[in-house]
């Protein structure tokens, strides 16, 4: 996993969303330090880390890892896509 990429994921987000970094993680209840951990210090957030973000943006976990560029994914897969 790319943890710089994530960061950047999250973070564009964020921008396209209108919601403030330090709104997402404080709402998440998750670390301030995050996007820093994942750029500077390489960390590697646990699944739930990224399920909460996901699940905040109502988008995949996938798609914040970078592996895929479909935001909706997980509806596809879970058949929860609207038609």
């Amino acid at each position: 996993m790319d943890n710089a990429h994530t960061a950047q994921m999250i973070k564009s987000i964020c921008k396209v969303k209108n919601v403030s970094i330090s709104k997402l993680l404080n709402e998440c209840n998750i670390r301030k330090s995050l996007i820093y951990d994942l750029e500077k210090r390489d960390y590697t957030p646990s699944v739930s880390v990224i399920e909460q973000i996901a699940n905040y943006f109502d988008c995949s976990i996938d798609y914040i890892m970078g592996r895929t560029d479909d935001p909706n994914a997980h509806k596809k897969i879970s058949g929860n896509d609207d038609k």
